[in-house]
């Protein structure tokens, strides 16, 4: 790794160009010209008031950084490398786990829709593509439907009460039948539909649900007071199980001891950044009619104003697409006042 000091450079911050003169990175990639001149590519990480990423400065030539020699700098940089988890690992070992762990994600989502695995939770970051793989899997149930058969899966957003998770559970009783929840993270604090979720992904061979009080609701709708559930569910979160804390952990904990529990393993501003940038590689920009250049001047924004935005996430880089489609010569200062953070 060779540290170099910054003898003339900047980092846009806020859309402000700021000086990084006299400041020591490690070097990742030495200068190089690219659509908005000249560059090096440092590692920010343990920077003070810079993301904890690689990012990029600008600067007009090699004479413009200088190699670092002091020995007490170069110690200086060693301890807090040696403190991060992540300084030894390169951007292509990330995402090749990334790749892994989705793809692992789509598998398992297959062999929750054949009924061979009950539950499933999956807990990631908003915004990095989690819900979207689920519902390619299933979506092929589609098919199915539009032939006249019944509709075989679901996604549920949002609040939802226990009497209702009682009914929309009975709907998709059957072996190959799947339910989605969707950041419907309300039912874990509930400890009635946490009850009634402990019932219907029992690991014992007949999964029993019961609802032993009168309910004018049930008998409109045609709903048993008991019934047996054969399909499976899939619950989709922020949440870390790991990591919870007080009442909702001991919920938390009677759920994922019935569920397979995927953690994706995003979390840090760096491999969100690194999975944004994955899933733009693999075409989701493709959808607009933008110049190639343009779709690298997107990406480039993000990263570098990755501290500021108000959310670091595949949404907000459509977001910014959609405004370089409506504003070509002013999207950049649309964005600045619709994605990022104030003051």
């Amino acid at each position: 790794m060779q540290l170099v000091k910054i003898v003339n450079g900047t980092h846009k911050i806020r859309g402000e160009e700021v000086s990084m003169t006299g400041r020591v990175f490690p070097l990742v990639t030495g200068f190089k010209v690219g659509t908005r001149g000249g560059y090096i590519t440092v590692d920010a990480r343990k920077s003070p008031g810079l993301p904890d990423r690689n990012i990029k400065l600008k600067c007009h030539g090699e004479h413009d950084y200088v190699p670092v020699t002091d020995a007490d700098e170069i110690e200086v940089f060693a301890t807090e490398q040696a403190a991060d988890p992540l300084a030894n690992v390169t951007d292509a070992e990330i995402i090749e786990r990334m790749r892994v762990r989705f793809g692992m994600l789509t598998d398992m989502t297959k062999a929750v829709k054949k009924g061979d695995v009950t539950a499933m939770i999956v807990s990631g970051p908003p915004g990095v593509g989690k819900s979207h793989g689920i519902e390619e899997v299933l979506s092929r149930y589609d098919t199915v439907s539009s032939l006249g058969g019944p509709v075989k899966y679901e996604v549920v957003k949002g609040a939802m009460s226990a009497i209702g998770l009682y009914c929309k559970l009975y709907k998709y009783a059957a072996r190959d039948n799947v339910l989605v929840f969707d950041d419907c993270d309300s039912i874990f604090n509930d400890e009635l539909s946490l009850n009634i979720l402990k019932a219907a992904l029992d690991s014992k061979k007949r999964r029993t649900i019961h609802w032993n009080t009168d309910s004018i609701k049930l008998r409109n709708e045609g709903v048993p007071n008991s019934f047996d559930f054969e399909g499976s569910a899939i619950f989709v979160t922020n949440l870390k199980f790991d990591k919870s804390k007080g009442k909702i952990r001991e919920h938390l904990q009677a759920l994922e001891s019935r569920c397979h529990y995927i953690d994706l393993t995003i979390d840090t501003d760096r491999e969100k950044m690194l999975r944004i940038r994955q899933v733009i590689e693999d075409g989701m920009l493709n959808q607009y009619s933008l110049d190639d250049d343009v779709k690298h001047e997107i990406i480039d924004y993000v990263d570098d104003n990755v501290s500021n935005l108000r959310e670091v996430s595949l949404r907000t880089v459509l977001k910014i697409a959609d405004l370089a489609v409506a504003f070509p010569f002013t999207w950049q200062d649309m964005a600045q006042n619709t994605v990022m953070r104030r003051g």
